[in-house]
Order: structure tokens, then C-alpha cells, then sequence
């Protein structure tokens, strides 16, 4: 099998990548623009390439525009691919907020693009990474796969909208079918400290506090104390970056079943959460480091509170995770900025 992976250079991407070349005998070839992956996390996958060799498979690294279409035409048409997992995409939240417009091209008009390209091209499955965002502020906690999606920002909407792009491709073309992973907030890095998050001007809050902790940072802020939570800061599902991974090869093999639905949608979380003043503090007592934190009225877009029910991905995809655990993931980031 050989297998395309959009946005491979980056965060995610990176993560499910490893993932493949450690656990499976795909072929991979990435696609990236390199605007937030980098060529360092390239080289760390090749380095993992090579120390996993398997007879007859590949690793291809291809840096491209997705917004060029003729030139991703071109690569479907020089290559066979058997399954596309596409992560990129913009992601900032208040970003999406000033600036719609990127948004909705880079992540609504790039994935129609690319769909576009897989029915053209016959590549049969394909791997969507979506967003909690979708649910918007949620009136159902834990959130499920079925509760109403209301975005509350345009990050949120252009992954909705690329959504039902997925569900009407797979309605009209036969023979092409996906799965839609809907993230929680991402965090943590690879425990072998090869790869990580290199995003420029990172937003998330693991890896602000992680940097703020080093020093990299003169002090970190906190967005609202005045939500209705139990300590008045927003509360998410932190999910560690390689048990985010292990739901996409999940995902391949649920796509190979014969009872597989397509599309089908998957929340991906650990089913609790924490609130932003609890990792705050969780940071400081592993880093041995009261940095400074500034507290700031409410940014747009920030729901209250984002909390997953998983119940339907360990079940259907019998996904099982291994590192539900805050202190670890905050350890993990914590390292891979002090290797940074």
C-alpha cells in the first residue's frame, strides 16, 4: 500500500507518519509546503525510515503547494495511491477569526481540491483530520459524534464545511470512502525525543507554558477567568500526540473492513479533561519553575468547555490509549523544548 500524507512535515502529521513507518510496510510520500513543518522534522522521519527499512516500500518527501492544483495533479497522476490521510490545514483559532478567508482556501478549497483528486485518481480511502471545534460551545459534555455542531469561529466552520464535502464524495463516487477523526486539544511529543512541535508562534497552551518555563518566553498569558467551570478557565481534553497517531492506523484497518461505514466520524480524546489553570500549575511543578503568567480578559472563539466522549472509537475502531496521563504529556513537551 502505498500511502499520500498532506501536511506530513508537521505536528500531527510527523506523529502518524512515525506511526507508519515504525508498525506498518506502507509506502509514504508526503506532501508539505513546509509553512509550519519543517525540514528537520523531515530529516528525523527519514532517519526513522532508514532504521525501519522493509523490503520494497518508499519514503518521498515532496514539498508543494496544495493551493497549486495542477501541480497536485500532477503527483496523483505520477504516483498510485491507495489511501490519502490529509492534515493540512491553518489552526490558530483567533487567526481564523481575523483572517477568514485563509482559512476557508487553505482548509474548505484545498480539501474539496484534494477529494477532487482522489475520485479523479481512484485513491480509495482517505483520512481527514478534523476538529472538536466543530461542536462550537457545546451544550452536550461530554460531547458524542451526534451532538449538534455549531462552530463559534471560522476555523471551526471550514472544517465543518470540508466535512460535508467528505459525506456528499462519499455518496456520489462509489468506491471511495473515509473516516473523519475529530481532535481534542493536542499535546505532548514523541517519547524518543525525535520529533515534536515546531510550530512557529505556537498557540497551544502545553507547549506556550513548556516554553515559557525554559525561558524561551518572558511569561505566558491566561485568556478569561469568568468562564462557568469549575475554577473559572476554559477545560479541554488533552490527548497525547501518539495516542492521536495510533487512531489513524486504526482508522486504515477499520477503512479495509467490509462493515466499515463511510463516512464515519470519530471523537478522539481521553473522555476528561483539564482546565487551563491546572496545566498551568501542572507545567510549573514538573519544570520546578513559577514562571510568570499574565491573566487577560476572554479571547474570540474559546468555548467553555471541550470534553470528548470516546466510547465509540475504543469501541469501532478498537482503539486503545497508552499515555492518558497530564504529567507525562506536559514532561514530554517539556523535553522536546529543552531539545529545541
Amino acid at each position: 500500500m502505498h500511502i499520500l500524507v498532506t501536511g506530513g512535515a508537521g505536528y500531527i502529521g510527523s506523529h502518524v507518519v512515525k506511526q507508519l513507518i515504525e508498525n506498518t510496510q506502507q509506502s509514504i510520500t508526503i506532501i508539505d509546503n513546509l509553512s509550519t513543518g519543517h525540514n528537520a522534522t523531515i530529516e528525523s522521519l527519514k532517519k526513522i525510515f532508514d532504521e525501519n527499512k522493509k523490503e520494497g516500500r518508499s519514503f518521498t518527501f515532496i514539498q508543494a503547494e496544495l493551493s497549486d492544483f495542477a501541480r497536485v495533479n500532477e503527483i496523483f497522476t505520477q504516483n498510485s495511491f491507495d489511501a490519502l490521510i490529509h492534515f493540512a490545514a491553518s489552526i490558530v483559532v483567533p487567526e481564523s477569526v481575523e483572517n477568514p478567508l485563509k482559512y476557508y482556501m487553505n482548509n474548505t478549497v484545498n480539501t474539496t481540491n484534494i477529494i477532487n483528486m482522489c475520485v479523479k485518481h481512484k485513491v480509495p480511502k482517505m483520512i481527514f483530520s478534523s476538529t472538536a471545534a466543530v461542536y462550537g460551545d457545546a451544550k452536550e459534555i461530554p460531547v458524542k459524534e451526534t451532538t449538534v455542531t455549531a462552530p463559534i469561529n471560522p476555523y471551526g466552520w471550514s472544517k465543518l464545511m470540508s466535512e460535508q464535502v467528505i459525506t456528499d464524495a462519499c455518496a456520489a463516487y462509489e468506491g471511495f470512502d473515509a473516516v473523519i477523526l475529530r481532535y481534542f486539544n493536542v499535546a505532548g511529543a514523541d517519547a524518543q525525543n525525535r520529533i515534536g512541535q515546531s510550530f512557529p508562534n505556537a498557540t497551544h497552551l502545553i507547549k506556550v507554558a513548556a516554553q515559557t518555563a525554559i525561558g524561551q518566553r518572558e511569561k505566558m498569558y491566561l485568556f478569561g477567568e469568568d468562564y462557568e467551570t469549575k475554577d473559572g478557565t476554559c477545560e479541554r481534553d488533552y490527548i497525547h500526540v501518539d495516542d492521536l497517531a495510533s487512531a489513524h492506523l486504526r482508522a486504515l484497518e477499520y477503512l479495509e473492513r467490509d462493515d466499515k461505514i463511510s463516512p464515519n466520524i470519530f471523537n478522539v480524546g481521553y473522555g476528561h479533561g483539564f482546565s487551563v489553570a491546572e496545566v498551568i500549575e501542572t507545567m510549573k511543578e514538573i519544570s520546578g519553575v513559577d514562571f510568570k503568567v499574565e491573566k487577560i480578559p476572554r479571547r474570540a472563539g474559546d468555548p467553555a468547555i471541550l470534553i470528548s466522549d470516546n466510547s465509540k472509537t475504543k469501541k469501532v475502531l478498537a482503539w486503545e490509549p497508552q499515555y492518558d496521563d497530564i504529567r507525562m504529556i506536559c514532561q514530554s513537551a517539556l523535553a522536546w523544548e529543552k531539545l529545541l
